[in-house]
């Protein structure tokens, strides 16, 4: 019985702490696919694929710019790829299904970018209407 209190409490304290201490983490945009497409064309937002290498040379999306998660992972190459990416537009990550895109949203976005991952993978932003690039 103790211990099961104790561990109510142990579970209590770390969650308040998470949300007390921790960022907010990425979320999946509520950005329309025609938003998103405006934002592009405009010059308001870049594309990031953080698929990898092989996933990016089997097809990807025009004007996107390969950041694998592999890669933004390591802290010895995140800054290398940090410099291609302006603080001043948005950034919409995408991936095949979402999780990725979440992941290296939650790393972009604790360095200061207005980062919006995509849900829509790459199939689906390519149905949607977003060029594959030649």
């Amino acid at each position: 019985m103790l211990r099961r209190i104790f561990n109510s409490v142990l579970l209590s304290v770390f969650t308040t702490g998470r949300f007390l201490f921790a960022e907010d983490p990425a979320v999946h945009t509520k950005d329309s696919i025609d938003t998103i497409k405006s934002n592009l064309k405009d010059g308001k937002a870049l594309l990031i694929d953080v698929r990898e290498q092989r996933e990016w040379d089997a097809g990807h999306l025009k004007g996107a710019i390969l950041m694998p998660m592999s890669k933004l992972n390591k802290d010895e190459q995140l800054p290398e790829l940090l410099k291609l990416l302006p603080k001043d537009k948005i950034i919409y990550a995408h991936c095949k299904a979402g999780g990725r895109a979440l992941m290296c949203g939650d790393i972009l976005k604790a360095n200061g970018y207005d980062v919006r991952p995509l849900k829509p993978g790459y199939d689906e932003l390519l149905k949607a209407g977003l060029e594959k690039a030649p």
